[in-house]
């Protein structure tokens, strides 16, 4: 009896890993960064990464941890010239409806002082629904389903400096149970560009949607809408 019931502890614990996900790893540049692996990320190597402490979802988009998926710090840096691209990696992604979102955060100054407070988040990129029905496959997630990847570029004309860049993948399998993946990494963006986002584009996280919002409380399998709107600013293009 033991040993059933120890079986079936590690089968519903297996379960439980394998329908969650987080960026493992990134390519910036042509470069190769590992990221954070495991339930034990502190004994991975040192990455651009932030630590982040599980693979669980958010649940909540005022919950704090929505913002780095708990991660507050990372070792090291990645360099990346403005108009380059950013690939980032999963090693798993079960979920097939949900907006893929990549954000951004311009830190005033060193790493170990930003901590990503303030209306200063822009979106550099997005994919919500491409075709209905809801229900379907034409999401952003079912891309990284698919791929295991997402790749985005530095907008161009972006101001050099050092910044955060969140990868967020938000799953809506579940009506009203929305469920949140985010990892943040360590951009030191290079260039000549002076631009910078203002206005609607910026936005809080946490709090840069309400929980109510249709884009995040969507029923996937029950509602008969047609489109889809992420939730939070438009992409700033530069």
């Amino acid at each position: 009896m033991f040993f059933m019931s120890a079986f079936t502890a590690v089968a519903l614990l297996t379960a439980q890993a394998a329908a969650h996900g987080a960026v493992t790893s990134y390519q910036i540049g042509g470069t190769n960064y590992p990221g954070y692996e495991g339930f034990s990320p502190s004994s991975g190597p040192k990455t651009i990464q932030r630590q982040w402490p599980d693979y669980n979802p958010t649940t909540s988009i005022t919950d704090a941890k929505v913002m780095c998926n708990g991660g507050k710090s990372a070792d090291l840096t990645a360099t990346v010239a403005a108009g380059s691209k950013v690939k980032a990696f999963w090693k798993q992604w079960t979920h097939q409806q949900g907006p893929v979102m990549v954000w951004m955060y311009k830190c005033a100054g060193d790493f170990k002082s930003c901590d990503g407070s303030g209306v200063k988040w822009f979106k550099i990129d997005q994919e919500g629904m491409t075709a209905p029905p809801l229900s379907g496959n034409s999401w952003g997630t079912a891309k990284v389903y698919k791929n295991l990847s997402w790749e985005s570029t530095i907008p161009n004309s972006l101001a050099p400096g050092n910044y955060l860049i969140r990868h967020e993948l938000l799953a809506l399998h579940q009506a009203n149970s929305p469920q949140f993946y985010a990892e943040c990494a360590q951009l030191i963006v290079t260039g000549s560009g002076t631009a910078q986002p203002s206005g609607a584009f910026l936005a809080k996280i946490p709090g840069y949607a309400a929980q109510s919002d249709p884009g995040v409380t969507v029923d996937t399998y029950g509602s008969k809408a047609t489109t889809y709107t992420c939730p939070g600013p438009a992409v700033w293009t530069g």
